[in-house]
């Protein structure tokens, strides 16, 4: 006789949400669906046509009176699509390009170096003070209220075997196992440890074992799911000892719990084993707080990373504290996305002229394949500048912080791959912040010489000292600063201590090569309060608790025991 499902029958969940591919616009965490966030490059330009028709045509409808206005309305839309969409950011020379679109931040750095430098001494000390201990709350971890098993003195026998596939990068794989845990108890399921499938884009050959510690990941969820390393030998006999002979069954992205119990829980009871690959966003956000409660397990305290990168980041964390003598230990850190396969799916240009243009082209047509030379698409630097959808350099993280009161003597601790042109961009970074580390600096050639290759682990290296920093700045989306600010929320009592800016403000800042220093530091001083405001945010239905632990995964101070 079967095991029951941990929900029984009946369950009602609510609706998964719309797939990612078509509610960029709307849902912060699209980004979840893989490391480049958006689909930034391309502008579909009948859309915007069709758009404004209907816009004018229904606003004629609706009131007669508009009638006569008409000319003018014809005449103004016009001349509103032009200014949106027919302009390019090359230049200004011609036809004057809108504020905001056009790369002009080494000009803005110019002006304002003389001002910084002055600043360099070390006065503000913005790390012992820069969150307001007034618009917090305190909030703990109380995982066990939501993962504790009523009427279960161990676990009901088990329904079958779950297999699942973990694709991307180090926190897209995190976000499959996670929900893999989450399915499997659901449907009262043995895990068996998730297979990472060799990505086209991170290339990391990494199995499980070399980037969490699988000992202590089975020991974690003992009491909640059994886990195991492998499939039984009598039962992949079964299968001709081939796992890819087990059923592969394709589930919807989002998936409500109801689905797996109706669809899957079948199959897996009559066949013994099933595969699910891929698994990535295969689980709705809202599901029963129980079983949400095994996505907080796994994700908060189960999976830890194995014994090498443990010893390796804590090593860095170390030194990064103690170079951070002049601010009391307290360090600042930035996920840098500056890559050149990042900054060619991002469509932005910056100051490189044809020659960027030519390795951007070459980049994109290497990794995407024609993706972005489609028949009636057109690629719009200046509108995803103004947009906040390009990524931020060096130079231009390093202008946000110094006119957020970062003084030299900030420790900066940098987590990024391998930056795009890094001799031209990083320079001045640098020379804004003398006191700059990363993980070639804090480790020798030797110890990080069995991560080389592996950018899964290399990212752990990274996720761990930013995950101690006092100050986290994330400047383009994906899923590691997604995870990375859930993570610091559960850590630091429910504030993320996260500096998240407003990439369409920087834009127009940066683009304005005659402003104030005085109105420079006003408005990103305004940006870090609002960062502050926003560090506690409590979980919307359609939001992911990888991000937004509370209340699913997290209780206030007052409210545990």
């Amino acid at each position: 006789m079967h095991g029951l499902s941990r929900l029984g029958n009946g369950v009602n969940s609510p609706s998964p949400p719309s797939s990612p591919r078509f509610r960029h616009a709307r849902n912060k965490n699209a980004a979840f669906g893989g490391g480049f966030p958006g689909d930034s490059c391309e502008v579909k330009l009948q859309n915007y046509a069709e758009k404004l028709g209907f816009m004018i045509v229904s606003a004629v409808y609706r009131r007669r009176g508009v009638l006569l206005f008409a000319p003018l309305l014809y005449i103004s839309g016009m001349l509103l699509y032009m200014g949106a969409l027919g302009f390019d950011a090359s230049g200004r020379s011609g036809t004057e390009a809108p504020l905001g679109s056009v790369y002009r931040s080494p000009q803005v750095f110019e002006k304002l170096w003389p001002l910084m430098e002055a600043e360099n001494n070390g006065s503000s000390n913005l790390l012992t003070n820069v969150w307001n201990p007034k618009l917090h709350q305190v909030w703990k971890p109380c995982i066990a209220h939501t993962v504790s098993q009523e009427g279960f003195t161990e676990l009901p026998k088990s329904n079958g075997y779950l297999i699942i596939e973990a694709n991307g990068g180090l926190n897209q794989q995190r976000l499959s196992i996670c929900d893999a845990v989450a399915v499997a108890g659901l449907l009262n399921a043995t895990l068996v440890i998730p297979i990472f499938h060799l990505n086209s884009v991170w290339r990391d050959s990494s199995k499980f074992r070399d980037i969490f510690d699988e000992d202590f990941f089975i020991y974690a969820l003992r009491n909640h799911v059994k886990v195991v390393r492998e499939l039984p030998e009598d039962l992949l006999l079964q299968f001709g000892n081939n796992i890819s002979s087990i059923v592969n069954l394709r589930v919807k992205a989002w998936s409500s719990p109801t689905y797996y119990l109706l669809k899957v829980l079948p199959k897996l009871k009559e066949l013994g084993a099933v595969r699910i690959a891929p698994f990535s966003n295969r689980l709705a956000h809202s599901v029963p707080p129980n079983i949400q409660g095994l996505r907080c397990l796994c994700n908060f305290e189960a999976l830890r990373f194995s014994e090498p990168i443990r010893m390796l980041a804590a090593k860095m964390v170390d030194q990064m504290v103690k170079k951070s003598s002049k601010t009391s230990g307290r360090y600042v850190s930035v996920h840098i996305r500056f890559e050149e396969d990042m900054v060619a799916f991002s469509c932005c240009t910056y100051d490189g002229g044809e020659e960027e243009k030519h390795e951007m082209d070459i980049a994109r047509e290497r990794s995407w394949r024609g993706k972005f030379r489609r028949t009636g698409r057109v690629i719009r630097p200046g509108v995803n500048r103004i947009d906040g959808k390009c990524p931020l350099t060096p130079l231009e993280v390093g202008m946000m912080l110094r006119g957020m009161g970062f003084d030299n003597y900030t420790s900066l601790y940098v987590a990024a791959g391998k930056i795009y042109k890094a001799e031209k961009y990083m320079t001045p970074l640098k020379q804004m912040f003398p006191r700059l580390e990363s993980k070639d600096t804090l480790a020798t050639t030797e110890e990080l010489a069995p991560f080389e290759g592996h950018s899964s682990r290399l990212a752990a290296l990274d996720y761990t000292v930013c995950l101690y920093s006092e100050a986290f700045v994330t400047t383009q989306g994906g899923n590691f600063p997604h995870f990375l600010v859930g993570h610091r929320r559960y850590l630091y009592e429910g504030h993320a201590k996260t500096i998240k800016p407003d990439k369409r403000k920087l834009a127009l800042l940066f683009d304005s090569p005659d402003i104030r220093w005085k109105d420079f530091k006003s408005q990103l001083q305004e940006m870090l309060r609002h960062s502050d405001t926003k560090g506690i945010e409590l979980k919307k239905p359609s939001s992911s608790l990888y991000t937004f632990p509370m209340p699913d995964c997290m209780c206030k101070h007052a409210d545990v025991n």
